[in-house]
């Protein structure tokens, strides 16, 4: 049986360069002087995948786990990832496809996809070719193609 799901997340850029690292999917970007406020590292696009798989196993791991993950000191995203992927790997389901729309001003990302969707796939046991990757920055209509953050949907199909 295949089912999908979607899920989203938004963070907005920290008001002043805090020398946090982006991270976007796993990669941490070249240095800029742009980072998100965040509890965690603030990674967007696999905080919005790991929505999507909440979608699909009816835990919600950016919630409690997440929150206890981060008073622990963890705030790598990809810990959180983890978790839910644990979930649906328990579920006897799997990754089908996952295709991302990032929505934003800066940063530019157009060369730096080809990396993201690698380290997704790494991070998820699948190959890069079952991951799409689409950047806008919405024509300038929201916050998020004005500059102020990053929002991330994410559409994910899995099967058993």
């Amino acid at each position: 049986m295949m089912r999908c799901s979607i899920g989203q997340d938004s963070h907005r850029f920290e008001e002043t360069y805090t020398g946090k690292p982006l991270i976007l999917g796993g990669y941490t970007l070249p240095p800029c002087d742009l980072s998100l406020s965040a509890n965690s590292d603030g990674d967007v696009i696999l905080h919005a995948l790991t929505n999507a798989i909440s979608g699909i196993t009816c835990r919600n791991i950016l919630g409690k786990p997440a929150d206890d993950l981060c008073k622990a000191g963890v705030i790598d995203s990809g810990a959180y990832l983890k978790l839910a992927l644990e979930d649906l790997k328990a579920m006897g389901d799997k990754i089908i496809h996952v295709s991302f729309t990032v929505e934003c001003k800066k940063p530019h990302l157009s060369a730096h996809i080809p990396a993201i969707r690698q380290t997704i796939a790494d991070l998820c046991g699948i190959e890069a070719s079952q991951i799409g990757m689409t950047a806008t920055t919405g024509e300038g209509l929201t916050d998020f193609g004005r500059g102020l953050g990053i929002s991330v949907f994410c559409i994910l199909t899995v099967g058993d």
